[in-house]
């Protein structure tokens, strides 16, 4: 059975930092984009953060760009997220996500999620 399990989150004030782990168990990781997802209360799902199988490319949404860094480390199955500078309206539940595509900012073209971590930020 596919898990991505992650880890990492936590309570946070503004201009903070958190590194999010997301462990990846029984896939061929390497096979595999991986991205990040969020989604706060009320709101949809929202493209984060997307790496390439071997690392080469990555991808981050408007919002978060410059803030936040995506990395994978194919001999551990696992995919980071290095989050700088949070502010209060990064507040939200962390998914992360894989795709047999090799790279995917759409939530839809991704086949199996984590369970969610909760990052929150406050003022």
């Amino acid at each position: 059975q596919v898990q991505l399990v992650e880890s990492g989150g936590g309570s946070v004030q503004a201009g903070g930092s958190l590194r999010l782990s997301c462990a990846v168990s029984n896939l061929a990781f390497v096979n595999y984009g991986m991205g990040w997802f969020r989604q706060a209360p009320g709101k949809e799902r929202e493209f984060v953060a997307a790496i390439a199988r071997y690392g080469g490319n990555t991808h981050y949404g408007d919002s978060v760009k410059d803030r936040f860094t995506i990395s994978r480390d194919n001999t551990k199955t696992t995919v980071y997220l290095q989050m700088n500078d949070l502010k209060p309206e990064d507040t939200a539940v962390y998914f992360c996500a894989a795709t047999v595509l090799n790279m995917s900012f759409l939530k839809n073209q991704y086949n199996y999620w984590g369970q969610g971590t909760q990052v929150t930020v406050s003022s």
